[in-house]
């Protein structure tokens, strides 16, 4: 930092103190504050949706790589018995089925979504910095502004003996208020416009995630129906009769019969 912003910063903390202790007055501009909040709530609900679009990404590879180790195990239990049976014929389909699935994934799910939804939420949020940059350079811009009003208005109180203190405080004044004025009215007329464009631009980014995550449903549904072939027609109707429950309960009666399983 330069003598001269050290300076700047120093004034400027001077000016915040002041106004605390109500010797400065501050200017206040409600519709720039409104224009703001309204930024700001923006601002956090894209970073929330960046975080949540990864995740969302995250938990599709997680639960396909989970599927995928559960079904390296329901075949290990099915081979272990009978490799020919039913229950080992759809042990192995299962498998399959998952791994074409998680193979799916990376091939047709991954890059398109980055393309279509991560990347464009990112550039997106790429601007915010920049955006506060102008909000925070307004912000000093305005301490500047009040400062130079109160010497303005104290000079005009006790103009003195020096002719010259007068038309240097109404200058710094108006120079002060010019660079304020030059700032907000920016900021207040293209604060409205980018979040105006916030709906255009998500736009393709939502139809993208309802096309990927139907995409991704349809063919989870399509790998998996093919695995029920190896079940008979009647379990579905069994378990909403509750007779499975009833099967798995009678099993576990056998377990708990035998000795191992058994009260020491």
């Amino acid at each position: 930092m330069s003598w001269a912003g050290f300076k700047k910063s120093i004034n400027r903390a001077n000016t915040t103190l002041l106004q605390k202790t109500g010797q400065i007055e501050r200017t206040v501009d409600h519709e720039f504050t409104d224009e703001e909040a309204k930024f700001k709530a923006y601002e956090k609900e894209c970073a929330a949706l960046q975080k949540q679009s990864k995740a969302y990404l995250d938990g599709i590879r997680g639960m396909a790589s989970a599927q995928t180790r559960i079904a390296d195990s329901v075949e290990i239990f099915y081979n272990a018995t009978d490799k020919l049976s039913d229950g080992a014929l759809a042990a192995n389909a299962y498998k399959r089925a998952l791994e074409d699935l998680d193979h799916s994934i990376t091939r047709e799910l991954d890059a398109p979504y980055r393309t279509t939804i991560m990347e464009p939420v990112g550039r997106l949020n790429a601007h915010f910095p920049t955006i506060n940059e102008h909000i925070n350079k307004r912000n000093k811009k305005l301490l500047d502004y009040d400062a130079a009003r109160s010497k303005l208005n104290k000079t005009l109180a006790k103009p003195g003996d020096d002719p010259t203190r007068l038309p240097k405080a109404q200058q710094e004044h108006d120079e002060a208020k010019e660079v304020f004025d030059l700032l907000n009215d920016q900021l207040i007329s293209e604060l409205p416009q980018l979040l105006s464009l916030r709906v255009p631009y998500f736009d393709p980014s939502f139809e993208a995630m309802i096309r990927i995550q139907c995409k991704f449903a349809e063919e989870g549904y399509e790998k998996l129906s093919g695995v029920q072939r190896y079940f008979d027609d009647s379990v579905r109707e069994d378990y909403a009769a509750g007779q499975l429950d009833a099967q798995v309960e009678a099993v576990l009666q056998e377990m708990r019969e035998l000795s191992i399983c058994g009260a020491a």
